[in-house]
């Protein structure tokens, strides 16, 4: 979660709202079972409720869990001459995914910290078109981050183990996953500032946004998180924005 850190012994639960806008999204008719292997671009839009839920077990490790529901609508390209319908709409479960992340060298001098992370996303409404995910996809990942006097600096990377079972029958094989490069500057003791470039998820290299974020602290246990994404180039969605309010509970 963009510019969130977490403590030991800190609860954190976030239910949130995001839509997701995009007028030339790519898809493929045979993914979907429509036709044959040719990548098309529709209008594409989905609103979902979603909840975010983390613990920190110690100073070194941290869990987390995202779960969600979503509403989907993907409109034909007119260029598309397959079978596949003018308009598919859905909705249902959609992110049930986990992350384990643990700290594996701490920030020392010039030494940046070091974590490790691995995320596991498990299946959800199996035999749907657009929000469907028939398959276990785990994605392990590294990451380092350093302080400046300026702001807070993070860079991850992960690797996808995807098991695609769709119509195509692709094999089973291994992406580089999402890649970000992070900035974090804390203005005032209520409000933080982050920004992100970010892509790569789902193993394609073409796929960058532009994000940003301001978290408000509204109380000792409630933070405003306003968060937006723009992408920035053809084969991303062109807007994401989300809104949520996070409860923190520490362990006294």
């Amino acid at each position: 979660m963009l510019g969130t850190y977490i403590q030991r012994g800190q609860l954190l639960v976030m239910p949130f709202y995001e839509h997701v806008s995009d007028h030339n999204q790519e898809y493929n008719p045979g993914v979907l079972g429509f036709g044959p292997d040719i990548d098309f671009r529709g209008r594409f839009d989905s609103s979902s409720e979603q909840v975010f839920v983390a613990y920190g077990f110690t100073e070194n490790l941290a869990a987390e869990f995202v779960a969600s529901r979503i509403r989907a609508t993907l409109h034909k390209s007119p260029d598309d001459p397959t079978l596949m319908p003018s308009r598919i709409e859905e909705s249902g479960l959609d992110d049930l995914e986990g992350q384990v992340r643990m700290r594996l060298a701490r920030e020392r001098g010039s030494r940046p910290e070091i974590f490790g992370f691995a995320e596991i996303r498990a299946p959800s409404e199996r035999n749907k078109l657009l929000i469907g995910n028939p398959d276990w996809d785990v994605r392990p990942g590294v990451g380092i981050v350093r302080g400046f006097s300026w702001g807070t600096m993070t860079i991850r990377s992960t690797l996808e183990y995807n098991r695609e079972h769709s119509a195509l029958k692709e094999p089973a094989h291994v992406d580089i996953g999402e890649t970000s490069v992070e900035y974090l500057k804390r203005l005032d003791r209520a409000f933080r500032l982050s920004l992100a470039f970010a892509g790569g998820e789902g193993g394609a290299p073409d796929e960058w946004e532009l994000r940003s974020g301001l978290q408000c602290r509204l109380t000792d246990a409630f933070l405003l998180k306003l968060d937006n994404s723009v992408g920035i180039s053809s084969k991303a969605p062109d807007w994401t924005p989300q809104i949520g309010l996070m409860f923190v509970k520490s362990r006294k």
